[in-house]
């Protein structure tokens, strides 16, 4: 449309300063003709541009002309550069036309905002495919993991891990944040190696006052491709189903809920009735584990979580309990 054309012509001369008619014509993918109609009418609706003949000449606007026509503040042109992963892009076959669109918003932006919309690319990245098909998490607060991002620092954080719920701590040199189906992850070094975290599974978190010390070349889109490339290659999950005591279901879900795709409601829905197989006290629960060797530490809730299947685990367990029963049965061990 005209419209979009001549506010495209004014934002490439508030941005570039003086530009030829050709460059312009370039820029705008038009005739060197449609770009002098252009400019008598942006001139006739009062923005001053002129023309400079002669070969150093060109297009401009008078010195000192400054108009916010794009309407954008800092925070939204950044908010322009958070946008899907490469990846996802690439699947929609857009990849290069992401690319040239980027470059096209970056020169009509004002040059204050540049740089806080390049450093927004670089470490921001949307990922919209869920991971086996796990839940959508709650938001996390992500102002403090923000901060030490866009100010290239150090991150100290205190860290609940999904497999055994333990809590660590971790001092760490984040490389940007990954939205990944609706979760954040923050993306980071430890120890000279790439690590995810879940955002949501950061207990508290604070910028130390040294420098990030990120490996030399890389950016957050090449760490993130690697750490995506592992998860999505690692060994299809175990399923295992366990009925579970509905007294201590929300304690048992909040332990295991990296392994429960979809947590089943804590309480029954009035008037239901309890699944077949399943005592009216318990809940029944799929889940998935890396391996039945890590599903092994269900055994910690004893009666109160009961593997339904597969089979071998159930031996397995059986034979585990049998053996604690019998050390305990026969007395203290020196």
């Amino acid at each position: 449309m005209k419209s979009d054309r001549l506010l495209s012509l004014v934002l490439l001369l508030q941005t570039h300063g003086k530009l030829s008619a050709g460059e312009l014509a370039e820029r705008l993918e038009v005739s060197v003709r449609t770009v002098m109609r252009d400019v008598e009418a942006v001139s006739a609706a009062g923005i001053p541009v002129y023309t400079v003949r002669g070969p150093h000449g060109g297009i401009a606007l008078l010195p000192g002309y400054r108009t916010d026509v794009t309407g954008l503040t800092s925070d939204e042109a950044r908010a322009l550069f958070v946008l899907l992963s490469g990846r996802a892009h690439a699947d929609l076959g857009l990849g290069r036309s992401i690319d040239s669109a980027l470059r096209k918003i970056m020169a009509a932006l004002p040059a204050p905002f540049r740089p806080d919309a390049d450093l927004a690319s670089r470490r921001i990245l949307i990922d919209p495919v869920r991971w086996r098909g796990g839940p959508r998490r709650p938001a996390a607060d992500l102002r403090v993991l923000q901060e030490a991002v866009f100010t290239d620092r150090r991150l100290r954080q205190r860290y609940r891990h999904g497999e055994d719920g333990r809590v660590r701590s971790y001092t760490v040199d984040p490389y940007g944040l990954v939205n990944k189906a609706g979760t954040w992850y923050l993306v980071a070094d430890h120890r000279g190696r790439p690590r995810l975290f879940r955002a949501d599974r950061i207990l508290s978190a604070s910028v130390a006052d040294e420098p990030v010390r990120r490996r030399e070349g890389l950016e957050l889109a090449a760490v993130w491709e690697t750490l995506r490339h592992r998860v999505d290659h690692a060994p299809d999950p175990a399923p295992v189903t366990v009925s579970v005591r509905r007294e201590i279901l929300g304690r048992f879900l909040r332990i295991h809920e990296a392994d429960v795709p979809a947590p089943p409601p804590v309480s029954p829905p009035a008037g239901s009735d309890a699944a077949p197989g399943t005592a009216p006290d318990r809940v029944r629960v799929d889940m998935r584990f890396r391996s039945l060797g890590a599903a092994e530490a269900l055994l910690a809730f004893g009666a109160d979580a009961e593997v339904l299947a597969p089979a071998g685990l159930r031996r397995t367990l059986a034979r585990r309990a049998a053996e604690a029963a019998a050390r305990y049965a026969a007395g203290p061990h020196g």
